[in-house]
C-alpha cells in the first residue's frame, strides 16, 4: 500500500455493527465486564479505549513503526519519554526546542536530578563531545522551534547506538509525509497531534511512535498510569483530520516555498530560515533526508521586537496565534510568545534574536499570503 493510501485508509475500518464509513466514538469512561476477572481488554478509557486505539494503530503505520501511544497532548508525550530515565541520568537535547521543552526540561525534571546539555546537534560533534558516563538520552528537534535546524538524523543514530543511549525525535514540524525518523533509526518519535496531524486548530494531542517493544511496554504503563489521555472525541477528530494530511501537507510546502522566496528578496528581512532555500546551512541534509520541506519558517526583522509587534499587529490574513500547523497561516514573535519564558541572554545566545518572527504558512492562496505580509513589511 502506497503512503498516500495508508493515510487515508490504514487502520480505520467501516464499523462492523452499522458498515458505517466513519468510525463510532466510544465515548465512555467504564466499561460492564463480562465477569469477574475477564474484561475484553477494555476496563477503563485511562487504561484503553476503542477510538483511541485505532488512532494510536493509524499513527504508527503512517509513521512507519509498529507501536502507537497517544497522550493528552504534545509535552504530556515528551514527559512520558523522560520518565524513561532515572535520577541522575544526563540528557543531550539539541539548542533549539520549543520553549515548552526546555521549561520542561529545566525548571521541572532537574528537581528530580536530571541533567540536560544543550548543543548545536548540526555538528555531531558537538553531541560527542558532551558525552559523559551518565548520559542516556539524545533528544533531537529537527526541523527545529523556531530556527528550523536540521539535524543528520542517521548520524545522531551512530551515536546513540555507539553509546548505549535512547535516541527520540521530535517530528512534529515534518510529519510523517515528509520525514519518518524511524528509518533513520531513532527510537521513539514524537508528535504533536495538535499540529499538522490533525490539522484545524481544532484539538491538543500528542503520540510516541516507536518501534521497541520495551518502549512501548514503557509509555503504555505511563500512560495508565498518569493518566494524561486524548478523549475520545478529540481522537475522533485527529482521524479526521489525519485523513488529507498528505494533501494538506504538499500545499503547506508549495506555499512555504513561494513565501520564502519572497520574504527573503525583502529590504526588510535579514535573514530567512527555510529548508527549502538554498540559503538553508543544512540545505542538502534536509533534502537527502526529507520529502518535502513542510510549512515553517521564521525571518528576522532589523529593529528587534519593537518591529516583530508592529509587524505582527499590522498583518490581516495571517492570525497572531501561539500555535502551528493548522490550514490557516499563523505568525508568532518567539521573544515575546513561545519563547518568552526563555531567559533573554540563553535566547540570544542561540539565535532567538528579539527581531525574529516564526511563520507557519497555511494553505490559502499563496498570493495572498505574500500580498499581506507586504503590507505588513510596509509599516515596519
Amino acid at each position: 500500500m502506497k503512503f498516500d493510501t495508508r493515510v487515508v485508509r490504514a487502520e480505520i475500518e467501516p464499523d462492523p455493527t452499522t458498515g458505517s464509513v466513519v468510525p463510532p466514538i466510544y465515548q465512555t469512561a467504564t466499561y460492564v465486564l463480562p465477569e469477574v476477572g475477564r474484561d475484553k481488554g477494555y476496563d477503563y478509557t485511562r487504561s484503553a479505549n476503542p477510538t483511541r486505539q485505532m488512532l494510536e494503530q493509524y499513527l504508527a503505520v503512517i509513521e512507519g513503526g509498529k507501536y502507537g501511544v497517544c497522550f493528552s497532548s504534545g509535552m504530556s508525550a515528551v514527559d512520558s519519554c523522560l520518565k524513561l530515565l532515572s535520577s541522575g541520568d544526563h540528557i543531550i537535547c539539541s539548542d533549539d526546542v520549543y520553549g515548552g521543552v526546555s521549561r520542561h526540561f529545566n525548571q521541572i525534571l532537574t528537581r528530580y536530578n536530571l541533567h540536560f546539555s544543550y548543543v548545536d546537534t548540526t555538528d555531531p560533534e558537538n553531541v560527542k563531545a558532551a558525552l559523559k558516563p551518565e548520559t542516556k538520552m539524545l533528544w533531537i528537534e529537527s526541523p527545529t522551534n523556531p530556527l528550523m535546524k536540521v539535524t543528520d538524523l542517521e548520524a545522531m543514530a551512530e551515536i546513540a547506538k555507539e553509546n548505549g543511549l535512547y535516541y527520540g525525535m521530535d517530528s512534529t514540524f515534518a510529519t510523517p509525509v515528509f520525514l519518518r525518523p524511524l528509518e533513520f533509526g531513532a527510537d521513539m518519535v514524537v508528535h504533536s497531534t495538535t499540529k499538522y496531524l490533525s490539522g484545524h486548530n481544532q484539538l491538543i494531542g500528542g503520540a510516541v511512535i516507536t518501534n521497541r517493544e520495551d518502549i512501548f511496554e514503557e509509555m503504555k504503563f505511563v500512560q495508565k498510569t498518569i493518566g494524561a489521555v486524548p478523549s475520545p472525541f478529540d481522537c475522533w477528530l485527529t482521524m479526521l483530520g489525519a485523513k488529507t494530511l498528505h494533501l494538506r501537507m504538499s500545499r503547506h510546502s508549495d506555499n512555504a516555498q513561494i513565501v520564502a522566496e519572497f520574504l527573503e528578496s525583502h529590504p526588510k528581512v535579514a535573514k530567512v530560515a527555510y529548508p527549502g532555500l538554498p540559503s538553508h546551512p543544512q540545505h542538502e541534509i534536509a533534502k537527502r533526508q526529507m520529502d518535502g520541506f513542510s510549512g515553517m519558517m521564521c525571518f528576522e526583522l532589523e529593529g528587534g521586537i519593537p518591529a516583530g509587534k508592529l509587524l505582527m499587529n499590522s498583518v490581516e490574513l495571517c492570525a497572531l496565534a501561539e500555535s502551528l500547523g493548522a490550514v490557516e497561516t499563523m505568525i508568532t514573535h518567539p521573544a515575546s510568545m513561545t519563547h518568552a519564558d526563555v531567559p533573554e541572554e540563553e535566547r540570544h545566545a542561540r539565535g532567538l534574536t528579539d527581531g525574529l518572527v516564526r511563520l507557519s504558512v497555511g494553505i490559502e492562496d499563496p498570493e495572498d499570503i505574500v500580498d499581506d505580509l507586504k503590507m505588513a513589511l510596509e509599516k515596519v
